[in-house]
């Protein structure tokens, strides 16, 4: 195992290279113990089936301010998941399952935000993660300093979407209806369009400015948590795209700023 120490979140870029050797980690086994959490400290479940890397993640966000459980198995995860959790990094090659297909049960039971870490790197498992259910794919071997920030980027966009859905169940624009709780658009005929996940995300921060524009970067900001790499360009793209989608009036829904950025050039209602 070669492992630099760390201290602090604030050193310099860390990354491990995990070995085999056998160490201990704990796991949930009394769902009672969530009332027991320390206030104000996000719950993240570590779904990883090496113990040293296991071990590592546990203690490395741990003192950084997270309430951390291990897991090493899917079955550990469920039990985990019985009580109230955030996030959850999730590895893919589990000993009785696969990660892919316990991120979609999650997804159908938890609100929790999902990071792959794993050594599984190709593209097709990448954007076969980030489609089903992941909000970053982490492959190993692990920078930490990365991780962490990932991390709060991820419980970060899940706050605002939270605080969205109570404000503004749904917004009406133009000929559209974007349900901010749902996650969809509807089209004047009341049928939804389709969109990635990206594109919703731009969208619905297009629509939550009140038409007031938005920098480039802070919408690779909106979008980066859920791509491996978001720069201007990806954003354009996603707005071209958006503008193809979103036709029928007549008028143009997403309107350019010239050295700023993009607003939403329709008037909304709720």
């Amino acid at each position: 195992m070669n492992v630099r120490s760390h201290d602090s979140a604030l050193r310099g870029d860390l990354n491990f290279q995990v070995g085999s050797q056998a160490h201990k980690t704990r796991t949930v086994v009394d769902p009672a113990l969530k009332e027991l959490r320390p206030a104000g400290r996000e719950r993240l479940i570590v779904v990883e089936d090496d113990p040293v890397t296991r071990t590592m993640l546990v203690g490395y966000f741990s003192e950084n301010n997270f309430d951390v459980v291990g897991a090493s198995s899917c079955a550990e995860c469920r039990q985990a998941l019985r009580a109230r959790t955030d996030l959850i990094f999730l590895d893919v090659q589990l000993p009785d399952g696969d990660g892919f297909e316990l991120a979609k049960e999650i997804q159908a039971t938890s609100n929790a935000g999902i990071i792959f870490v794993t050594r599984r790197d190709t593209d097709v498992d990448r954007i076969l993660g980030l489609e089903i259910a992941g909000d970053h794919y982490v492959t190993k071997p692990i920078n930490l300093r990365d991780l962490l920030a990932r991390a709060r980027s991820v419980l970060r966009r899940r706050s605002l979407d939270r605080k969205a859905a109570r404000n503004h169940n749904s917004i009406a624009f133009g000929d559209w209806i974007i349900d901010l709780t749902r996650r969809e658009l509807l089209g004047s005929d009341g049928k939804p369009v389709a969109l990635t996940r990206a594109e919703f995300d731009l969208l619905a921060a297009l629509v939550g400015a009140d038409g007031r524009p938005l920098s480039r970067d802070y919408l690779i900001e909106v979008v980066s948590n859920r791509q491996a790499e978001v720069d201007i360009r990806t954003v354009d793209a996603l707005v071209a795209r958006l503008r193809r989608k979103l036709v029928g009036s007549g008028t143009p829904v997403i309107a350019t700023v010239t050295g700023v950025g993009y607003k939403l050039a329709l008037s909304e209602r709720l």
